[in-house]
């Protein structure tokens, strides 16, 4: 979802009250990081799998291998392709410790009060707005050609943006939204929403059973350990013919070759699963659903050249005052960080222009990074969501 124009860093300032608090919060979680990392981080991995967990194939080669580029936590990530069914995915994938280990502060720091300058990476900040609001009223609008629902559910809505921007066409609608972070609850309270729970949708399934006309899941199945489950659970809270609304970002795309490590949608170690197209219309048809739509035009995210420059950037700064960090940064540093970020600001503004510039062309051709499926559950079929799982984790 588009970046909002890059802006350059506030000028460094004396240290005031609110600082000195949240480089104390930062002391405090460097103890119980380091204390993590004294283990090394083998511990946060599963053994590697020999197999695609799509199909099961055991002809796999290595895709991609990485650090973590976006928070520079240490470690070091696989994403293995499958090259009978072409579904990569991490692997070996992260425990769900690692999971947590990798996610901390990630949310977080969106929503502490802190100073985002000194305690959130380069890129992190830099990609931090892309879900703008046009992107989501787009996502919205193709859900107008169906009758306008009375209850809506958005899987791994965050802030709650996608309701808010929605209610606008869907004035009628009941929108609820699911998220396993706090964010829902404050989404809740901002008024973005109806109804907020929090946690994985497959453990909720229960008291949310056939209770909504829309699911909807915008760049979530890409973060879950098992998105086969995730669908069988979307498809058990709709109501028979409600519609499934996804989008998640395209293995296909031309930029995961041209780019490496530096392409923004491989994301390690959030992204587990990069599922291509077909594979995911495949398992939509299995589950007992007809495909109404898909669209690799429209969902394309104009961030593939700017999030490239700002993470080989940001891996190339003096690292901040983060807390998985032996220790603080020298004022030297520091000044170095702030005047090296701010003689960036031109380049990633005239990357962010180009982006733009070239996605009515972009999302045209391979080069389209995310594509969107609309598929409705059909009447009368039992759910596949209620069998056995046919995904292996």
């Amino acid at each position: 979802m588009p970046p909002t124009p890059v802006t350059p860093p506030t000028p460094a300032t004396p240290p005031t009250p609110a600082t000195s608090s949240a480089q104390q919060s930062v002391a405090q979680r460097r103890a119980a990081y380091l204390g993590e990392l004294a283990r090394g981080t083998d511990h946060f991995h599963e053994p590697r799998r020999p197999d695609c967990p799509w199909c099961g194939s055991a002809r796999l080669r290595t895709r991609l291998r990485t650090p973590d580029l976006l928070q520079h936590k240490p470690g070091t990530f696989v994403v293995d392709e499958c090259e009978d069914c072409a579904h990569a995915f991490q692997n070996p994938r992260l425990t769900t410790e690692g999971l947590a280990f990798y996610y901390r502060d990630f949310y977080e720091n969106q929503d502490r009060g802190e100073d985002r300058q000194e305690h959130e990476g380069f890129a992190e900040r830099t990609l931090r707005s892309r879900a703008g609001r046009r992107r989501h009223e787009a996502a919205a609008r193709a859900m107008l050609r169906f009758p306008e629902p009375e209850s809506w559910l958005d899987v791994g809505t965050g802030h709650g943006h996608f309701p808010a921007a929605a209610k606008e066409l869907f004035t009628y609608t009941s929108f609820d939204g699911l998220d396993p972070t706090s964010r829902v609850d404050k989404a809740r309270a901002a008024g973005r929403i109806e109804e907020a729970h929090r946690g994985r949708l497959p453990d909720l399934v229960g008291r949310l059973r056939a209770r909504y006309d829309v699911v909807s899941m915008f760049h979530h199945l890409e973060h879950s350990p098992d998105p086969r489950e995730e669908l069988r659970a979307a498809l058990a809270v709709l109501r028979p013919g409600g519609h499934l609304l996804v989008e998640v970002p395209d293995p296909d795309c031309a930029f995961g070759a041209l780019l490496g490590k530096w392409w923004v949608s491989y994301c390690q170690p959030q992204h587990l699963h990069l599922m291509p197209l077909r594979n995911l219309l495949d398992e939509l048809d299995a589950l007992g659903c007809s495909v109404v739509s898909t669209d690799r035009r429209e969902p394309h995210v104009p961030y593939d050249l700017t999030g490239a420059l700002a993470l080989a950037i940001g891996n190339r700064l003096p690292g901040g005052d983060e807390p998985w960090r032996p220790g603080p940064p020298t004022d030297l540093q520091r000044t170095l960080r702030t005047a090296l970020t701010r003689a960036a600001t031109p380049l990633l503004a005239s990357a962010f222009v180009l982006d733009h510039a070239l996605a009515p062309l972009l999302r045209r051709t391979r080069f389209s990074n995310a594509y969107r499926i609309i598929a409705r559950k059909n009447p009368g079929r039992p759910a596949a969501s209620d069998g056995p799982a046919a995904f292996i984790p």
